[in-house]
């Protein structure tokens, strides 16, 4: 296990910076998630932290040792990517066994079959090891991916999207698992996901990045409770917070032609975004506001509504029983201690 740091790192590719001034810190065991968008610089954090890159500027330091010029090897960091990164002609064992005979090991033949058998049993693919690689589901290869990055017994397990080339079952099947190889391992995990809902049932910690910066890290309460600004309040929950251009007066909230309550700071007057999550919003007759029913999608449990009060789309979850058409026109409130408010030029929370 090992605490995983990099300080002030900046990364260049031509007149691109990819990274600016990044901190990050992954304690010992925990299992950190760094959540962004397509281009945000997750790949290059990871391969920073893997030796597969070099900052322009800053430093990588694993276990409070500075290994900004050590190899990939020196680091004994194991990689996970998206592309499992198999031998397609070894079998199952042959691809567990590869990573622990180079001669630099020096490792025992015992050694490496209990490694391998430790393994296998680990990710439920005994029955699997006498297999060909070929063979497998994309799910078996993941599994196998995994394996050969266990068997190392590494000190960091860095992983790049590893579960989006698989089907959505298949997916929530393997984050279950990744969080019990976790626990079972002790180890420290930093796991790369465009995805939110992967960061938020995986992750001890979630750090949003944005154009190679770091915007906001928190457990995924915090993140999804108190988002610093509008950017990371739009990143997660599904659907995402909604967020309500209105004006602050006092204790009161003037959005369109309706006043709502809300416990916000008390400057008179003042433009304010409004941010409320939709389970927040509350559909009752005799609540301030009015919205017309644009869209219901029934998700078995509940409906998420998609309301339109003038100009402004929002969405509000209900219970499944709840009997509602499109185009009514109902009545809503929402719960006034749960609404944030955002500055409407920098988008951020007002509160902090």
């Amino acid at each position: 296990m090992a605490r995983i740091e990099l300080q002030n790192v900046t990364k260049r590719y031509g007149g691109t910076r990819a990274l600016k001034d990044l901190s990050l810190t992954v304690e010992d065991g925990e299992f950190f998630v760094l959540l962004g968008r397509t281009g945000a610089g997750k790949t290059t954090t990871l391969r920073i932290m893997a030796g597969l890159e070099k900052p322009d500027e800053g430093n990588v330091y694993i276990s409070d040792t500075d290994v900004t010029g050590w190899s990939v090897a020196e680091r004994d960091v194991a990689l996970v990517l998206q592309q499992y990164s198999l031998y397609p002609r070894l079998s199952v064992r042959g691809n567990l066994e590869f990573p622990l005979r180079p001669k630099v090991r020096n490792m025992n033949a015992e050694e490496i079959a209990r490694r391998v058998d430790r393994a296998a049993k680990t990710l439920q693919i005994t029955h699997l090891l006498d297999r060909k690689v070929e063979r497998l589901s994309g799910g078996e290869m993941q599994r196998v991916s995994i394996g050969r990055a266990i068997v190392r017994d590494p000190r960091v397990f860095l992983m790049d999207e590893p579960l989006s080339a698989l089907d959505a079952k298949l997916r929530e099947s393997l984050r279950v698992e990744l969080k019990k190889l976790h626990q079972d391992l002790g180890a420290t995990f930093l796991f790369v996901t465009h995805d939110q809902v992967e960061a938020m049932s995986m992750g001890d910690k979630i750090g949003v990045l944005r154009s190679g910066r770091l915007v906001q890290v928190g457990t995924p309460s915090e993140i999804y409770e108190r988002p610093l600004n509008t950017f990371v309040a739009r990143s997660v929950g599904t659907p995402p917070m909604n967020l309500i251009e209105g004006r602050l007066q006092g204790d009161s909230a003037r959005v369109s032609d309706f006043s709502l309550p809300v416990s916000s700071p008390a400057n008179l007057e003042q433009k304010v975004t409004f941010g409320v999550r939709p389970e927040n919003l509350i559909i009752e007759s005799g609540a301030p506001a009015e919205a017309r029913v644009f869209d219901i999608e029934d998700q078995g449990v509940i409906k998420i509504l998609a309301l339109d009060m003038g100009d402004t789309r929002l969405h509000a979850t209900v219970p499944a029983g709840t009997r509602i058409d499109r185009d009514e026109v109902v009545r809503f409130g929402w719960k006034p201690e749960r609404v944030l408010s955002f500055d409407p030029e920098t988008g951020r929370d007002l509160a902090v």
